[in-house]
């Protein structure tokens, strides 16, 4: 994808496309060694030049503060993966749902990642490589949701994916497939038709949860992609993540839930920082997360307003805050 090809892939990039101060250049060059530098130019198109606060860039600049030791609590694998993984590039953490880990890429790398330091290279990438995971889905008839994820499911070619679905179709419990993504936000244009008519044909019942922390993401071409999307049936769902210095303030949070709204787009979950090792500096208290929580419900329809949680390492689902 040309998009992608053209895409920045080091600190040095970044600083000089948008004018930002030499002081940022040395601090990124040494985060950047532990978790490479990736951004599209149509993400890039959406930041203020100049400005090392700007909400989007703060999401993707890598910082001195990565190098730092972690603070207690924080881990490499944050979220108990490792322990969730009964066979290569399947997590099984939940009651009748498991996860696919169908591609180690992604089209933006987000600093505060959760899977920043997973190991992609120990899962599948060929087709027929997948048979022990499928074969665990078959086996466990209380399965009956599919989430795809990554890295980024939408990395694949539409034809790459439909063989995946396919193969999920022929599991006679799975019912729903849930499609995790950053993709619609980051590359709006690959939201394709062929893409939308896969989702259209399914037997299974679709739903794409799709990732935006700022309103300033959901512009332009990405906004025409998530109302392509909406209008085309598949139930659309947003996850966000509360960070510090992106969106720790009532404003920011509530014209993301409006222009969720907008779009037709479910303002679905607002996660609770996931403690992986590098990106303490973006967490935000649980004290300050209730009261902007409370400012939302005075501010938004209840529909725009999105469920506070954190993800538990063991916990039998996503913890209520």
């Amino acid at each position: 994808m040309r998009s992608l090809a053209e895409s920045l892939r080091t600190a040095d990039a970044l600083i000089d496309a948008l004018g930002l101060p030499e002081r940022l250049r040395e601090p990124g060059r040494a985060a950047e060694r532990l978790f490479p530098v990736f951004v599209p130019r149509s993400f890039l198109a959406r930041m203020r030049p100049g400005d090392p606060a700007d909400p989007l860039l703060r999401q993707v600049l890598p910082l001195g503060q990565e190098t730092a030791p972690p603070p207690p609590g924080y881990a490499a694998d944050a979220v108990g993966d490792a322990d969730a993984r009964p066979v290569p590039g399947l997590l099984h953490k939940y009651r009748g749902r498991a996860l696919l880990i169908l591609a180690g890429a992604c089209a933006v790398h987000c600093r505060y990642c959760f899977r920043r330091h997973y190991p992609y290279g120990e899962d599948p990438r060929r087709l027929e490589d997948w048979a022990p995971a499928f074969e665990y889905l078959e086996g466990d008839p209380s399965i009956r949701e599919v989430l795809l994820s990554g890295g980024d499911p939408l990395m694949l070619t539409d034809d790459r994916l439909r063989q995946v679905v396919e193969r999920l179709e022929a599991i006679p419990h799975l019912t729903r497939l849930r499609i995790h993504t950053r993709l619609p936000i980051v590359l709006p244009d690959r939201v394709t038709d062929d893409l939308l008519g896969l989702l259209s044909s399914t037997r299974l019942t679709p739903w794409v949860v799709v990732h935006a922390n700022h309103a300033n993401e959901l512009a332009a071409d990405c906004g025409e992609a998530l109302r392509t999307l909406v209008k085309s049936g598949v139930p659309v769902l947003n996850q966000a993540v509360l960070l510090k210095g992106v969106n720790d303030d009532a404003d920011a949070l509530a014209a993301l839930g409006e222009r969720l709204a907008d779009l037709g787009v479910q303002n679905y979950y607002l996660h609770q920082l996931d403690r992986v090792t590098g990106a303490g500096h973006f967490e935000v208290s649980d004290e300050r997360a209730a009261a902007l929580m409370t400012e939302l419900h005075a501010r938004l329809p209840g529909y725009a307003v999105p469920r506070l949680v954190r993800e538990e390492p063991g916990a039998p689902g996503k913890t209520p805050l």
